[in-house]
């Protein structure tokens, strides 16, 4: 089997409140979309290799994320003016993975599942609060399929629990406070002396905020990265996402208008693999276009450790 086929499991990505940035700033009056602007997906983390899962055996991946933001937009993607407004937030994540001999379709099932240990601080008009510890935990199953060494795909569902620390009252939140059910598609190609591209499409079915009675409209992510591979190991590029809510949010079963949010994001993406089942990638995106959420910049760092 080709050493391409040790790439990160992508049946979801890292489950971290870093970017979802559970900010109760809907409860401070400053926005909607999105209970709190943010969501339970951790949009552009996915990058090189998005959809080619690991050989069967066990894995840990690891991911790093620092976020920054200074910007709040409306529905029109203006800037919402909130003096001293600063979002700052850093993750680690562990994310264990067991790629199993089962077969199903073609392809081999996984297990996975994601434990984000996250540092949020947010300050907005005089107001601050920093928090840390365990956010959302994410448990899923994926089916890999491997068409050819250099075409991949994967399938999964996700759950996200509502594990995180939260207060409906509070200006950050690390938790969402409702579970989110995630199904999800990713492809590859990859190519050491060519074309590199992955995309990953991933659902967000979010569930009710019993504390609040609030309940965010489904959403849609795709994470893309495209690169060319320059034969040493070495892969260079560029990567981000796109992100689209599908539906309006609802309070108290009230239909709020104009509360969907949208927002994309690009930058260079790299990828280093030794060609012996360890690689890392790096990518730093700026977000732009964006509406009824923040706007700043994330760093990502990712690799595989095989057992």
């Amino acid at each position: 089997m080709s050493t391409n086929h040790r790439s990160p499991f992508s049946m979801t990505s890292v489950r971290c409140c870093t970017l979802s940035l559970a900010l109760s700033l809907g409860a401070a009056g400053l926005a909607q979309a999105t209970e709190g602007g943010g969501s339970a997906y951790p949009r552009g983390v996915e990058n090189y290799l998005a959809g080619a899962v690991p050989p069967p055996g066990l894995y840990w991946l690891g991911y790093g994320n620092v976020y920054s933001a200074d910007r709040l937009n409306d529905k029109d993607g203006n800037e919402i003016p909130i003096p001293g407004f600063k979002v700052q937030a850093g993750a680690l994540v562990l994310r264990p993975v067991w790629s199993t001999t089962y077969q199903a379709l073609g392809g081999n099932i996984v297990f996975h599942s994601v434990i984000p240990l996250v540092d949020l601080k947010v300050n907005a008009a005089g107001n601050s609060q920093h928090k840390t510890g365990i956010g959302d935990v994410t448990v899923g199953i994926g089916l890999a399929t491997h068409y050819s060494p250099q075409f991949h795909t994967a399938l999964g569902l996700d759950l996200v629990l509502p594990t995180g620390g939260y207060g409906k009252d509070d200006l950050a939140n690390i938790g969402r406070n409702y579970a989110t059910w995630q199904p999800l598609y990713a492809l590859s190609w990859t190519d050491a002396k060519g074309f590199n591209g992955d995309l990953k499409f991933t659902f967000n079915l979010n569930q009710r905020n019993k504390d609040t009675d609030y309940r965010s409209g489904n959403e849609l992510f795709i994470d893309y990265a495209a690169g060319w591979g320059l034969g040493n190991g070495w892969t260079v590029g560029v990567g981000g996402h796109a992100w689209q809510q599908l539906g309006n949010d609802k309070s108290a079963g009230a239909t709020l208008a104009d509360s969907k949010v949208r927002a994309f994001s690009i930058g260079p993406s790299i990828k280093y693999d030794n060609g012996a089942g360890w690689f890392i990638t790096a990518k730093l995106q700026k977000e732009t276009a964006v509406r009824n959420s923040t706007q700043g910049t994330a760093f990502w760092l990712k690799t595989l450790i095989p057992f």
